[in-house]
């Protein structure tokens, strides 16, 4: 295993444990960090619902995080891990703050904007461009996310048959 390979794993490692403190306010389990020059930057974990905020995802509250300690939103040479493949508007802040490096874990089929629902990265207009890396720990990223939906699925049917009085 290379180190950028074994580096990549440990940050992603991190990562997936903002991402259980997501889940654990109920919260779909996303994690983010940045890091540069081998130091933790900034962090995040998914907050929309418990915000009231639609911006609180991992990305965005860890590309805050970064820019307030840096002291700049501008964050070229920084590494973004985050447990699954960003969506648009979180590729939006991150092309916004210079981020050079995305390094994500599970596809995300129906939103993902970096490969699988859309390519945005690749957008010629675009002025900034990001080095991408994906799958990095994508089983225990995407299984996290597949036990969080599979809970939540079957805490709905459970309500559905208590409030129906089969139970």
């Amino acid at each position: 295993m290379s180190d950028v390979h074994a580096l990549d794993e440990y940050w992603m490692a991190r990562a997936l444990s903002l991402a259980a403190k997501a889940a654990q306010i109920d919260e779909v389990p996303v994690g983010a960090i940045v890091v540069r020059d081998g130091r933790e930057l900034g962090v995040g974990y998914n907050a929309p619902i418990t915000g009231c905020d639609p911006t609180a995802h991992a990305e965005v509250r860890a590309l805050r995080d970064a820019a307030a300690r840096a002291g700049n939103y501008r964050l070229s040479g920084a590494t973004l891990y985050v447990t699954l493949e960003p969506c648009t508007m979180c590729v939006g802040a991150i092309v916004h703050s210079r981020v050079s490096r995305i390094v994500y874990g599970a596809l995300e089929p129906k939103a993902g904007a970096v490969e699988s629902a859309r390519r945005t990265l690749e957008e010629p207009f675009l002025n900034w461009q990001v080095e991408t890396v994906g799958g990095v720990l994508a089983d225990e990223c995407g299984r996290m996310i597949s036990d969080f939906f599979s809970r939540r699925r079957n805490e709905i049917r459970r309500q559905r048959k208590q409030y129906s009085g089969k139970e």
